[in-house]
């Protein structure tokens, strides 16, 4: 049987950047990294599952909105996660508007992340992972 890993939170970032991954580490939580599907590929989670996601206690996606592909990503994030999996999208200026219908039950972030933001996301996952233990 594999080993539950508490507090693990995905990072669903474009491959020229991540947040603060060191920062959340500090604080006890493992961070996977996924840089999205390759251009002209599509993305595990929309063909049916993701060992990524299967695993994760907290979701940061930075993957940019204004692609489709991207867009039915984290909406297949907020059907296949749990409800109380905390999921945090990082928007571009005017996306949280444009794109109110599909943000609605994740935290919105617009632009990056500061040290308060993170600390109190991972609070949120250490509060998951504590009602079910």
């Amino acid at each position: 049987m594999d080993e539950v890993i508490e507090g693990v939170i995905l990072d669903v970032t474009p491959a020229d950047g991540e947040f603060d991954r060191s920062f959340l580490e500090r604080l006890g939580h493992p961070v996977l990294v996924c840089h999205g599907p390759e251009m002209g590929h599509v993305c595990p989670i929309l063909k049916g599952s993701c060992e990524m996601v299967d695993s994760a206690h907290g979701v940061v996606f930075q993957l940019d909105l204004e692609r489709p592909q991207h867009r039915s990503i984290l909406k297949r994030y907020q059907e296949v996660v749990s409800d109380d999996t905390p999921i945090v999208a990082v928007v571009g200026e005017g996306q949280k508007a444009k794109y109110g219908d599909l943000l609605s039950g994740v935290l919105v972030w617009e632009g990056e992340p500061n040290a308060a933001e993170l600390d109190g996301f991972a609070a949120a996952v250490e509060a998951v992972d504590r009602s079910h233990e």
